[in-house]
């Protein structure tokens, strides 16, 4: 699979199990692209994101209190949220309309990382804009 030729920056996401992970990803609405074994890179949604293996004693993801995160910026929240319904974040998750200017949802990823889907609020069709 040739390496993408898109410009920005891009999430580098351990996993501990990087090939139990996949699934996840896939279903959220990636695909894989590129990569190896160790190293996988995904695109979706107009983003890229890339995930890899993490090692083993402190390199290991801490599975509670996990202090990694992701933020998917893109029109299409409705459409991801009603994809991965069961791993919304109940209560505080649930998608709406926040007060910082976000139409957003978060979900539970593998690994306990918490995954962020949203886009601005003013640029939504409820707001009175067209997508």
């Amino acid at each position: 699979m040739p390496i993408p030729t898109t410009t920005g920056a891009f999430a580098i996401v351990p996993h501990n199990d990087l090939p139990g992970a996949l699934p996840f990803w896939e279903r959220l609405g990636f695909e894989r692209v590129g990569g190896d074994g160790q190293y996988y890179i995904l695109q979706g949604w107009g983003c890229e994101l890339h995930l890899t293996q993490a090692g083993s004693g402190p390199w290991r993801v801490p599975t509670e209190n996990n202090p990694f995160g992701v933020f998917i910026r893109t029109p299409e929240v409705d459409a991801i949220a009603a994809r991965v319904d069961d791993l919304i974040i109940r209560p505080g998750g649930v998608l709406r309309h926040r007060e910082w200017g976000l139409y957003e949802v978060g979900i539970a990823g593998p690994d306990g990382l918490l995954i962020r889907i949203g886009w601005p609020s003013r640029l939504m069709p409820e707001a009175g804009n067209p997508a």
